[in-house]
């Protein structure tokens, strides 16, 4: 019988400082509220093993290590190769949890192939307008650091609009979640360009601070 506590403790030790290394969108914070709402979301389904969900949601982003094109098929690579969970799953496990991690990705084009894969997904959806904002501001200043402010309000629009806008590749896969309203307030605010550019300029100043 494995004890979710103990596994808790070889991530928070483990895994999560490796977060450290990524941009301030994808630090521990990130992980730390995607771990949290994945466990939150998973009560709605007693089916599910919180120790898979747990690892699965704090492996999700380490292949940004490589890049972040493929760190969702990279992370699974990470999860499988990772020697140190056979001590608590079975080889079907690793590859669930390695699969939950690999299709969290919102442009992977098709549905999680596992609850463990829709959960993680969803819980990775951070649907607070402010949120997305600064984590793909940080994100575009960190990549394209040669950008003025016109250049980074250009580019983290377009990004916004291919996302979040109505027909974007962003997909929500659990019904428990509040997700879907707060996918609908941003796509207002996306809408509403005075609203959106007060908004990214607040942010932007924050951040140059």
């Amino acid at each position: 019988m494995r004890d979710f506590d103990e596994i808790r403790v070889f991530v928070e030790r483990e895994i999560v400082p490796r977060y450290d290394n990524f941009d301030a969108g994808h630090g521990r914070d990130h992980v730390h509220t995607v771990m949290t709402q994945a466990l939150q979301l998973a009560q709605h389904y007693p089916e599910v093993d919180p120790c898979l969900l747990l690892v699965a949601a704090a492996y999700h982003d380490l292949g940004l290590a490589y890049g972040r094109e493929h760190h969702h098929t990279h992370s699974a690579r990470i999860i499988r190769e990772d020697e140190r969970l056979k001590q608590w799953f079975s080889d079907e496990e690793i590859g669930i949890i390695a699969d939950a991690a690999e299709d969290h990705r919102a442009s992977s084009g098709h549905e999680p192939r596992t609850i463990y894969g829709r959960i993680v997904a969803e819980a990775d959806r951070i649907i607070d307008g402010e949120t997305i904002v600064r984590r793909a501001l940080q994100y575009g200043m960190s990549h394209e650091p040669g950008l003025d402010r016109e250049g980074q309000y250009r580019r983290l629009m377009e990004h916004m609009r291919e996302k979040y806008d109505y027909g974007g590749y962003l997909k929500l896969w659990i019904p428990e979640s509040d997700n879907a309203k707060r996918l609908e307030q941003f796509r207002q605010t996306l809408a509403d360009e005075a609203a959106f550019r007060q908004m990214f300029d607040k942010i932007f100043d924050t951040i140059n601070q």
